[in-house]
């Protein structure tokens, strides 16, 4: 494990970024996307997991540009709050530019690149599936989907969303847009998790679910190994 520095496709300067390398030989890489709460703790362990797995994974400090370095416990009301007031002022498009950057060092060192979010991160996962050319993406309990779907036309390379049924963030009607959306779409799968919340597969603290998250751990897993290595 270490924090590399990639350096912006602006030109406007260079942001941090944790790497877990696998024991061997790599199977390929995956970019993970962080939630509002930075690179904390629960980030960095979905990177190790990664790399037991045999995969280079790296998590690019998204929020630098605001507020480098961030770290926040979701479990504590102001910190959750503060990371919900940095999803308002963020600017989706720069850090697609820098999910961007990250992929293209992630090429450098794997031959195929996937990518995988939650959260803001799953938002961010599709945008990335519709805006790059990584191999394959994963979203968790993405937001908004619905006001993207008119992006939906430019996902080239599979992409899979796992939505919680009973989500405080992304309400029925949206679950029903991105259905109606996608369900057609050959290269978008769609899982549900009725009666799940928010945050259900983080890595620990309140918000984890252990059954949903295991599930859907599960098949991010069987979708790396059938279109990374």
């Amino acid at each position: 494990m270490a924090t590399i520095e990639i350096q912006s496709l602006d030109g406007s300067g260079a942001f941090a970024a944790y790497r877990a390398d696998p024991a061997g030989d790599a199977r390929g890489a995956i970019i993970v996307i962080q939630e509002v709460f930075g690179i904390n703790e629960g980030i960095r362990r979905k990177c190790d997991s990664l790399a037991a797995k045999g995969y280079i994974a790296i998590a690019p400090d998204l929020f630098w540009r605001m507020e480098a370095g961030l770290e926040l416990d979701p479990d504590i009301p102001e910190q959750l709050a503060h990371g919900l007031d940095l999803f308002g002022k963020f600017d989706q498009d720069k850090g697609i530019e820098d999910i961007e950057a990250t992929i293209r060092i992630a090429r450098t060192l794997a031959a195929k690149v996937g990518v995988v979010g939650y959260c803001l991160g799953g938002r961010l996962a599709y945008m990335t599936a519709a805006r790059t050319d990584a191999d394959a993406s994963v979203g968790y309990y993405a937001v908004g989907i619905d006001n993207l779907l008119g992006e939906k036309h430019a996902i080239a390379n599979p992409l899979m969303l796992h939505i919680a049924g009973d989500d405080g963030f992304v309400p029925a009607e949206t679950q029903k847009a991105m259905h109606e959306g996608l369900d057609d779409h050959p290269k978008v799968t769609l899982h549900d998790y009725p009666g799940e919340n928010h945050g259900f597969a983080t890595e620990m603290g309140k918000r984890r679910s252990d059954a949903a998250a295991n599930l859907a751990d599960e098949r991010t897993e069987a979708f790396f190994a059938a279109h990374i290595g």
